[in-house]
């Protein structure tokens, strides 16, 4: 099994899930702010949203963790602010991100879905790295199976726990943000493919389907209703975004990506 600690300095450890979420956001906002001067966008004000934006979705990550988990919170309240028992919510990440957004935007007169369509790809890949924050530490994985002979030993080995190997939800994950990512940035600048806003309703239907199939795998998710979650906001995103589409592709003055 592969120590979910990185580095230790004294009384200061260092998790392999936190480098996996930094490296994804530095990534992610190379790509943003490479792509920024398409959309007339200052690059100071992906960096200045960054500083803002990164912390409260941190924030809205555990808050919606802990409301769906609120039958052990509410009896164990002094654990709320312990992020590493437990863990964080990516769903409520995007939604505390997106909310300050639309603030920023207003304030520096940016247009929000030119903001959305240039930040998408780099949201893709931070997410497919950031899965595997959830590898170093054996968790958002489905149920036991009998083997894993198709995947590479280290983690094969690393999907075992609990006297089985676990379905290793986390990857299929990975990889289908990482083809999400893939395809956008293959065809985003073909001209008259994209218009505005479909970059960013392409991911909602994207990331929506693909993980409506992958959390009905998982064995840990936060359930409401008889159903997961994450398939209700999942579902909720995909039927949003191919509305939109669906709306944008009938105004005919609309620009272009």
């Amino acid at each position: 099994m592969i120590n979910p600690i990185a580095v230790k300095l004294g009384p200061l450890s260092i998790h392999w899930y936190a480098i996996c979420i930094v490296s994804g956001l530095l990534l992610a906002v190379y790509l943003t702010r490479k792509e920024a001067p398409r959309k007339k966008i200052k690059s100071d004000d992906i960096l200045d949203f960054i500083l803002l934006a990164f912390p409260i979705a941190i924030i809205g990550a555990r808050l919606y963790y802990v409301v769906f988990n609120w039958d052990y919170y509410g009896k164990n309240p002094s654990e709320i602010l312990i992020t590493w028992h437990g863990g964080i919510a990516i769903y409520g990440g995007l939604i505390a991100g997106t909310i300050v957004l639309f603030i920023f935007s207003y304030y520096r007169m940016i247009k929000p879905i030119d903001f959305l369509d240039i930040a998408v790809p780099g949201v893709m890949i931070a997410q497919s790295i950031g899965r595997w924050g959830n590898f170093f530490n054996q968790e958002a994985y489905g149920k036991a199976v009998s083997q894993l002979n198709y995947l590479p030993d280290f983690i094969r080995k690393q999907m075992f726990t609990d006297g089985h190997y676990r379905t290793p939800t986390f990857l299929y994950e990975s990889l289908w943000s990482l083809l999400g990512f893939i395809l956008i940035i293959a065809l985003r600048h073909r001209p008259k493919l994209f218009k505005e806003g479909e970059i960013t309703f392409f991911y909602l239907i994207w990331y929506g389907c693909g993980r409506f199939v992958i959390e009905g795998m998982r064995t840990d998710s936060l359930m409401l209703m008889g159903l997961r979650v994450s398939q209700w906001l999942s579902a909720l995103l995909v039927i949003f975004g191919i509305a939109m589409v669906f709306m944008r592709r009938r105004n005919k003055e609309l620009a272009y990506y």
